[in-house]
């Protein structure tokens, strides 16, 4: 910038001092062999009080390293829990796969299924049977890209309960600092 005024000095002092706040916190990469793409999906159902939408947060790691991660408004105002945990889980898969295809133009291969853990019993079951989604026709377009992918066994999606849940810190404020540790 050619000529800085004082809300750029104000902003520069601020990042200055995130940053020597936030010096223990950061992404601890461990060196090995990345043979995994793991997933954590969760969302709050209408969690923004104003507009009743979720927030969708997901985490992906790489082996044992946080690779990507977000947290996020949906777009539209679900129906139901299963609605915003789907369509979340939509969302990851779509990412993942991105993160797979990228490592393969870098020639790193991930020979096993994208693994990918939903704390909803629910989405769970209806990644694998398709007769249980007579009553989901208005998300019939993400059930049929997840389950799609269930059966090539290109993706397995698991339950992992709330209290292992690693994503819960995209949706939920207060968990933040009892789940950074694992992380």
């Amino acid at each position: 910038m050619h000529d800085p005024h004082e809300p750029h000095f104000a902003l520069t002092k601020r990042i200055l001092r995130y940053a020597k706040g936030t010096l223990s916190v950061g992404l601890h990469l461990s060196y090995g062999s990345v043979q995994s793409l793991t997933a954590y999906s969760d969302t709050d159902r209408a969690g923004c009080p104003d507009s009743r939408r979720s927030t969708l947060g997901y985490c992906i790691f790489l082996g044992d390293n946080l690779v990507s991660w977000s947290s996020k408004l949906q777009m539209t105002v679900p129906r139901s829990s299963v609605e915003a945990k789907y369509r979340d889980m939509a969302h990851v898969m779509a990412e993942c796969y991105w993160l797979r295809q990228l490592l393969h133009e870098l020639h790193i291969s991930i020979p096993s299924a994208i693994v990918v853990y939903c704390d909803n019993v629910s989405v769970v079951y209806m990644t694998a049977n398709m007769v249980y989604h007579r009553r989901t026709k208005h998300i019939e377009i993400d059930i049929h890209f997840i389950c799609e992918k269930v059966a090539l066994g290109e993706v397995h999606v698991l339950h992992v309960p709330s209290s292992h849940q690693f994503a819960d810190i995209m949706t939920k404020g207060p968990v933040f600092a009892s789940m950074t540790f694992p992380l």
